[in-house]
């Protein structure tokens, strides 16, 4: 397996959404996909590093803290799992290490999420 690093432009959206664009969360989706589907397939275990970077809309005064992480990941595995997961068995269940952050950027023309994926050997 190849190691992959790519930006992945747009502004993020959880999985549950609860305000602003109703249809916000399906143009993140196709983003990603879009984004990630000319990417190597995974085939094997591997570590997924994750970085949401959230404009500052995001993080609220009553929110101060952002998108639930939980919430972010469950969108974005699931548009991976129709790209680079999708010849897996198991889809992102090979993925055997998660570290996800997030962070606030200036604005939405540098929001987005920044992946990598490091192949590892379990056997």
């Amino acid at each position: 397996m190849t190691y992959i690093c790519k930006k992945i432009k747009g502004v993020p959206y959880s999985k549950s959404k609860r305000r602003g664009k109703v249809d916000a969360p399906e143009e993140w989706t196709s983003a990603i996909v879009e984004q990630t589907k000319n990417l190597p397939k995974i085939e094997e275990a591997c570590v997924l590093k994750l970085t949401f970077l959230l404009p500052p809309d995001k993080f609220p005064q009553d929110f101060p803290y952002g998108p639930d992480l939980d919430n972010l990941l469950k969108r974005f595995l699931d548009a991976l799992c129709r790209t680079i997961f999708s010849e897996t068995s198991g889809k992102d269940s090979c993925i055997v290490s998660l570290n996800v952050m997030k962070t606030k950027v200036k604005s939405e023309k540098v929001a987005g999420a920044l992946l990598e994926v490091l192949p590892v050997s379990i056997t």
